[in-house]
């Protein structure tokens, strides 16, 4: 993307990071200098009978899930789209998913995956917002046909009739203006791929909505296949192809490990389940033998927590790899005892910050690893932007191979996270120890403030883990007309465990785990199970509403 890039909608596309040291990564190596579907079509040639992906389905390998991509892009580029086109993808995890993904990026368009179902509002914002000019779905119903798009001229559906078929109606504005069209139908010409500037967008990632709207980060090829693609393979530790089992949605952040990664840069196989259930997991595990198994915390304590299988066997598994939410050491600790394999740690972001625990292993002394310049260069800054001696703590920024260009649609976020010279600035606290080792210690803005005093929800969350009643635990602020704000503990109990009382959180806080009196928790919400959002991470939002509304008496 050597004079930036604007789509035919007119959404603009820079790159905040110097051309200059773009270059010089892919000099270096560091970035393979070529688009994604040149570098999947190039496993393709070397193994096409390899397996690329496994899903409810069965299998199919890497020539079959390329004819699969060539005939979407056909039948993509036949409509008249191609490059400059941001086209959004709605679709649940499976080989689908990833046919379309590849077949977005054969075409030379950018991809807006975003998770299926779960409300129609987050999802029309990002099309609005994107100006996405197609959608391709599994139901129309994904397609948010109610909004107002006067951007979106195509809905493309993956099945044959009905709500696959040619006869779906579309809604207000753009996508009303035809009905729904079938990727199932046969295409006038087969579709001849040409290379696309690997600096320029390939994929547009989503954050799980921290902020009022869901960020969306837009990546480049190079940044997709260059930065992300090498910490992943840090992961791998043998000398064949990984195969990664992925419980998190492919159209998350944290899912971009997929497609993009898994098969496109590492020619690997995929391991998919449509939506997270922690009995199938267990048994893709045993049955498929993935070398890695992805997931946040909260997939992986409930994949733990499965009863053991007569026979059951793990072999061929390396690692267990957490991202998308601190990681409890109670957690940890059940994924070890369960599986007997390494737990990984993954500190990352859809913004553009990456660090692991593959190389220094677990443990407190460790933090969330050491950070490797071939992925992203990790700085602590202050206030005023200068960096700070170690150990000390202050704001954590990122620069490297991985970087994004810049957030979609909103100049205001690239002005408040990102520097001058292209630095991500994550709005985490952490600090670099005497040996480089990068430690996370929250949110700077994920605080609730009691009284005019500042406590931090992940350290009393990281404490209340170790108590043997408590599964899971979040921490959310509730409004308080005296102190502002109150402190309370959301907590999903241990299955078969005494009951706890607030009394006894409290107590156990203070005298066994040695935290100040003032960050104790003042109110405590037990919950059945714990809200997820698109992302299968805990919804604090949520939990908050549910927190104030349960907890309104007795304040």
């Amino acid at each position: 993307m050597r004079a930036g890039w604007t789509s035919n909608a007119g959404v603009e596309i820079r790159d905040l990071v110097p051309a200059r040291v773009r270059r010089a990564w892919s000099e270096q190596g560091l970035c393979p200098d070529r688009d994604l579907y040149t570098l999947f079509s190039g496993q393709v040639q070397r193994h096409p009978d390899r397996t690329a992906v496994i899903d409810s389905a069965g299998s199919v390998d890497y020539a079959e899930l390329d004819a699969r991509a060539r005939h979407i892009a056909a039948r993509l580029a036949e409509s008249g789209l191609g490059e400059g086109d941001i086209i959004a993808v709605r679709v649940p995890n499976g080989r689908d998913a990833v046919a379309a993904e590849l077949a977005v990026s054969a075409i030379g368009a950018v991809a807006l995956p975003y998770p299926p179902g779960l409300g129609s509002r987050g999802p029309a914002s990002l099309l609005a917002r994107a100006r996405a000019r197609a959608i391709i779905v599994s139901h129309l119903s994904d397609a948010v046909p109610g909004a107002h798009l006067p951007c979106l001229e195509a809905v493309f559906t993956l099945g044959e009739g009905g709500e696959g078929g040619e006869g779906g109606e579309g809604g207000e504005g753009g996508q009303g203006s035809q009905a729904a069209q079938s990727l199932a139908a046969p295409a006038r010409q087969p579709f001849l791929p040409r290379p696309v500037d690997p600096e320029a967008p390939a994929r547009i990632l989503v954050s799980s909505g921290s902020e009022a709207e869901p960020k969306m980060v837009a990546y480049s090829h190079n940044a997709m296949a260059g930065g992300r693609a090498t910490y992943v393979r840090a992961l791998h530790a043998g000398d064949g192809p990984m195969r990664n089992l992925v419980l998190v949605p492919l159209a998350s952040s944290f899912g971009s490990c997929g497609t993009s990664v898994t098969l496109a840069a590492l020619g690997g196989t995929l391991l998919l389940q449509e939506s997270f259930d922690p009995d199938a997991a267990l048994r893709m595990i045993v049955e498929h033998r993935p070398t890695h198994v992805f997931g946040v915390p909260t997939m992986l304590h409930r994949l733990a927590e499965q009863p053991p299988a007569p026979g059951e066997d793990f072999t061929g598994l390396q690692a267990v790899v957490s991202s998308g939410a601190d990681l409890p050491d109670a957690t940890a600790e059940a994924c070890r005892a369960r599986f007997d394999r390494r737990v990984i740690t993954v500190y990352g972001s859809s913004d553009g910050v990456n660090c692991h625990t593959a190389s220094t292993g677990p443990g407190p002394e460790a933090g969330t690893g050491l950070p490797d310049p071939a992925v992203a260069r990790i700085r602590i800054i202050d206030e005023t932007g200068a960096a700070v001696p170690t150990g000390q703590p202050g704001e954590i920024c990122a620069r490297g191979p991985m970087t994004p260009l810049c957030y979609v649609a909103d100049p205001g976020l690239d002005a408040r996270y990102r520097t001058s010279t292209g630095w991500v600035r994550t709005g985490d606290r952490g600090l670099l120890d005497e040996h480089g080792r990068l430690h996370v210690l929250g949110r700077i803005k994920q605080i609730v403030v009691r009284g005019g005093y500042n406590i931090s929800p992940a350290e009393v969350e990281r404490e209340l883990a170790a108590h043997a009643a408590v599964a899971e635990v979040a921490c959310v602020g509730v409004p308080d007309p005296e102190l502002g704000e109150r402190l309370c503990a959301c907590v999903r109990e241990t299955p078969g465990a005494p009951a706890p009382d607030l009394r006894e959180l409290t107590v156990f806080l203070e005298s066994q785990r040695g935290l100040e009196r003032r960050k104790l928790p003042e109110l405590l919400l037990r919950v059945q199970e714990m809200p997820l959002g698109p992302t299968g991470k805990i919804c604090r939002r949520t939990l908050a509403l549910l927190a104030a509304r349960e907890t309104s008496g007795i304040r």
